[in-house]
């Protein structure tokens, strides 16, 4: 089968554009391009093969593809969790095409949703770890043991290939039915807004508060959302680098959207709107004091955006962590002086959710097919495999193509 693969060589055959920038050629250094594998096959008897549909590029996929990584990741510790080569892919919403012998909850021909973490059932781990007893599936103990070498979900993995392939392999737990009346641009956004609802659920914000959401790609548009969804008397800004974005939350309910630069005109307008009294240091940006800002939800985490944070944050409000970015220095003293609480949230696993126990893709399909969820303009580019240069290139440019979400077809030519 055809697949896109990080960390091999290209193909003897395959032909490149000849790089047209700086930005081209660095893409064409990086060890990622479309080979021939050996197709998914039922690993296990309770495993299932699935065809993709439609197959998500999330931003931490982008980073590795794109090259996007500096000096500062060489020690990354979630290295220890991963392996090369691999397909990468994780969100997905695919049809089921084979069942293993034991596997159960699913039919061929079903449309399905992969919730895609290689935890103790799919590798066959028994007992599983209290992690996964407690339904806290993305902190595993095992992801590294059982069945599969280390990975902590499909797509990262080198004996588990993702979906930017033609086939996938699953265990029958990781597949979710998708409800007939949902579009397959919905579905695949299960995945991402999935991480958003964890995120929000555990650290929610206080009935009528405010929260800033940092960045507006598909983790900021998916928590703004989330909270329109189940925080509705909650005031939401926004900081957004991209007109697209800033269109699209503005449409999913944000109060509030600001750009991202300059960081003191974020810094004034955040505190303006939310109450915040701002007093100027000797140097470096102005600190809210007291602050207006209940939650921060950034989803992009780089040192700029901590930085902005802990400033508009209240006293002792809350920066959420969901994005995912090279570490750097930032300015963290207000974290003490304003006894604010830096929690990270890592994807999601099972969630209560109105008095409901399920996993969080179940509660986003659920959200989505009653209509409380719309998503829909989120998926703004979509391209076949062999047109991954392109691909790359709209993400990297996100300022001329105007993608926020960037899905792959697969089997574009099976249709």
């Amino acid at each position: 089968m055809k697949a896109l693969v990080f960390g091999s060589p290209p193909e003897p055959d395959e032909k490149r554009p000849e790089p047209a920038d700086e930005l081209e050629a660095q893409l064409a250094t990086v060890p990622f391009g479309l080979h021939d594998i050996d197709d998914a096959r039922v690993v296990r008897p309770d495993w299932v093969v699935v065809r993709p549909i439609l197959s998500g590029v999330c931003g931490s996929d982008a980073k590795l593809v794109l090259g996007d990584f500096g000096e500062g990741d060489i020690d990354n510790p979630m290295s220890a969790f991963s392996s090369i080569p691999h397909v990468p892919g994780h969100e997905v919403v695919a049809e089921v095409v084979e069942l293993g012998p034991r596997a159960s909850g699913v039919e061929v021909g079903q449309r399905v949703v992969l919730n895609p973490w290689l935890t103790c059932g799919p590798r066959g781990v028994d007992p599983p770890c209290p992690a996964c007893e407690a339904g806290d599936l993305s902190l595993c103990w095992n992801f590294t043991k059982g069945a599969f070498g280390p990975g902590v979900h499909v797509g990262v993995a080198t004996d588990a290939p993702g979906a930017w392939a033609e086939l996938l392999a699953a265990h029958d737990s990781m597949l979710i039915p998708v409800p007939d009346a949902l579009s397959d641009e919905l579905a695949v956004l299960a995945d991402p807004f999935a991480v958003s609802m964890h995120a929000v659920v555990r650290h929610p914000p206080p009935s009528g508060g405010r929260v800033l959401v940092y960045g507006a790609g598909a983790l900021g548009c998916t928590t703004v959302a989330t909270l329109r969804a189940l925080c509705p008397d909650v005031e939401v800004a926004v900081v957004a680098r991209f007109p697209a974005q800033a269109a699209l939350v503005a449409r999913l309910g944000a109060t509030k959207v600001v750009e991202h630069e300059p960081r003191l005109a974020v810094v004034e307008q955040i505190a303006q709107w939310s109450g915040g009294v701002l007093h100027a240091p000797f140097d470096g940006l102005p600190v809210a004091h007291p602050g207006g800002v209940d939650v921060v939800y950034d989803t992009v985490a780089r040192p700029e955006t901590l930085e902005v944070g802990v400033r508009v944050l209240a006293e002792r409000g809350t920066l959420v962590q969901t994005g995912v970015s090279t570490p750097g220095r930032w300015e963290s003293t207000p974290l003490y002086f304003k006894e604010i609480t830096l929690a990270g949230s890592n994807a999601f696993g099972v969630e209560e959710v109105e008095g409901v126990r399920q996993h969080a893709i179940a509660h986003y399909l659920d959200l989505a097919a009653a209509g409380r969820v719309d998503l829909s303009g989120m998926v703004t580019h979509r391209f076949g495999l062999d047109e991954w240069w392109e691909a790359l290139k709209a993400l990297a440019r996100q300022d001329v193509s105007g993608a926020v979400k960037v899905a792959f077809e697969p089997n574009r030519d099976r249709s």
